[in-house]
């Protein structure tokens, strides 16, 4: 995944990722795919794309993530994340992110749901660092 440039807009900040992202769609296992921007705003960067787009896996039980940082003491970024289903809290917990080592101490298990969160991490380091 690689930032959008229009990510200067303040308003992204409130995006599910902190900011808008390009890259590969992972929906279907072994068939990955560029989607189209008609796709990636109101389905990719938001969640929800059960029954909207064609790739969303019907065995997929979550289908929108959530991230926020609880707390940002210089060396550590302490997130949480909520895994969400029509709406509603499916899974949720604690991240902790190493600033040192651009690492989790414990990495979400799902890959797709580590690079979001890394994407999250990114977003957020990014506008702490326009300030």
């Amino acid at each position: 995944m690689q930032p959008r440039a229009e990510d200067a807009d303040s308003r992204s900040a409130m995006l599910p990722l902190g900011s808008f992202w390009a890259g590969v769609c992972r929906a279907a296992p072994g068939a990955d795919c560029a989607p189209d921007e008609e796709v990636v705003r109101p389905l990719c960067h938001l969640g929800y794309a059960r029954g909207h787009c064609p790739r969303f896996p019907a065995e997929e039980p979550a289908d929108a993530v959530r991230f926020t940082i609880r707390g940002d003491d210089g060396g550590s970024l302490h997130l949480y994340y909520v895994l969400e289903r029509d709406h509603h809290p499916l899974a949720h917990g604690p991240l902790e992110y190493s600033l040192g080592g651009a690492t989790f101490a414990e990495a979400p298990a799902n890959p797709i749901i580590r690079r979001q969160a890394e994407a999250y991490v990114a977003s957020y380091l990014r506008r702490k660092n326009v300030r």
